[in-house]
């Protein structure tokens, strides 16, 4: 068993119970080895950084991921155990959702599709590449010294077109029937927190919407502007009615003379006050044959001109327009996540093939984003410490790549160095000297 750092060592002891004894020690070797290395993300690459700490054969570490018998389901179920005991029981837990396609290629890859690259892609020009689409779930969670919040992954799941679907012959799932899956075993994990799910307009539809309302937590996402909505149904004596009668649209809504409208300057992205001015109304969203949806909706338009128009709706009819806003905005944080996990841990750089390896690789990876924030957290409670500032590049807030070089230095110092230096050799070496090895070992990128 490797020597851990105190800040990590009961977080990987709390994930241990998704592996056996054998198995474990050689995961915690990759897991040990994903934090420390630096560009490609392989299993050859963690066994280069790991050295003679990788101490039984290659094809072992490779079997982890393609071949051992673990629990992936468990695994990240503990990841959001350990991530909600950063927040008070009595507080609304914000997961956003949202799906990243990372570029794989490869004839025989598992499960490898064409789609839509948003992050590469715009309004005038879409951009196509071969790859996976993965679907998160992550809750938003305030770090300390940090700028907002950090959305850490606790669940991912794999997109599978419709072809292989076919080919397979399993029931196709579109992104929202995936989301629903992941919200559902959240739910019955933790049946004692209350949670609000946010996510983009891939999201809003009516059936997450009456499946979240149904279990008691609320969804935030965007709506259709020429959406169906309608009054609450009268008071009958004969067979009670769904809804009442049909509503203007919220596109037909603010075209009215005596619209009231709302202004004032509130956050929005990039943490940068704007000038914004809003309609909201009550009703109830209703598409034949579905459960209908008491829901709040706000029409958004900002008043300087650089972004159109966007309608949200939430299912807690309690929550203010200007909450709805900010809490639509704050899933920006899970796009930041997506950017860090490929900047610093590789993401994009996995090699695997097989159905099984290919499953555990890319959502191992986002979970190493949170594991990576867990140890800051702890180490932070202790310590004093503050962002990677230059004479030329001052920064005021903690970053990923801060918390990455911190939880790095903690491994080389405990777990690497404590193998190799034996009797205090490495405390002979100068001060400074060891001070420049180490930050040049650290460094994110």
């Amino acid at each position: 068993m490797l020597t851990l750092p105190s800040s990590a060592e009961p977080i990987f002891m709390s994930l241990s119970v998704a592996f056996s004894d054998s198995v474990f020690q050689h995961a915690l070797v990759l897991m040990v080895g994903a934090i420390l290395a630096r560009g490609r993300h392989t299993v050859t690459a963690i066994l280069q950084i790991m050295g003679p700490l990788a101490s039984a054969h290659f094809s072992t570490y490779h079997r982890v991921l393609s071949r051992a018998a673990w629990s992936p389901q468990l695994l990240q179920r503990m990841l959001a155990r350990l991530v909600l005991e950063l927040l008070p029981l009595d507080r609304v837990v914000e997961v956003v959702m949202d799906e990243t396609v990372a570029r794989h290629g490869g004839p025989k890859v598992y499960g490898r599709g064409c789609h839509r690259d948003a992050v590469r892609s715009s309004h005038s020009h879409s951009v196509f590449c071969w790859g996976h689409k993965w679907v998160t779930l992550a809750i938003l969670v305030p770090i300390p010294l940090a700028r907002g919040s950090w959305a850490l992954p606790i669940s991912t799941t794999l997109y599978l077109p419709k072809k292989l679907c076919r080919a397979q012959k399993r029931r196709y799932k579109t992104v929202t029937d995936l989301a629903r899956q992941m919200i559902a075993s959240l739910i019955h994990a933790f049946p004692e927190r209350k949670f609000m799910f946010v996510g983009d307009g891939a999201y809003g539809t009516v059936e997450l919407a009456a499946f979240c309302s149904r279990h008691g937590h609320a969804l935030v996402s965007r709506l259709r502007p020429d959406a169906a909505l309608y009054a609450e149904p009268p008071k009958t004596s004969g067979r009670r009615l769904l809804v009442g009668r049909r509503l203007d649209s919220p596109r037909k809504a603010i075209e009215r003379k005596n619209a009231s409208w709302t202004q004032r300057r509130i956050l929005w992205y990039g943490q940068r006050k704007r000038k914004l001015r809003w309609l909201t109304g009550l009703a109830i969203w209703y598409r034949r044959g579905r459960t209908p949806i008491r829901l709040r909706w706000v029409y958004v338009q900002d008043r300087e001109g650089k972004y159109e128009d966007t309608c949200l709706f939430s299912t807690d009819l309690g929550l203010r327009p200007e909450e709805i806003i900010q809490r639509y905005i704050r899933r920006w944080w899970i796009e930041v996540t997506f950017e860090e996990v490929r900047a610093h841990l590789g993401f994009e750089t996995t090699r695997q093939w097989s159905r099984k390896a290919t499953l555990r690789a890319a959502p191992a990876l986002l979970g190493m984003y949170t594991v990576v924030s867990l140890i800051f957290v702890a180490h932070a409670r202790h310590h004093k410490l503050r962002p990677q500032s230059t004479p030329w590049y001052h920064k005021e807030h903690i970053t990923f790549s801060d918390a990455l070089v911190i939880v790095r230095r903690l491994f080389w110092e405990k777990t690497v160095m404590s193998h190799w230096c034996k009797n205090g050799q490495c405390d002979k070496l100068p001060v400074s000297l060891r001070r420049l090895v180490l930050d040049e070992f650290c460094m994110a990128a």
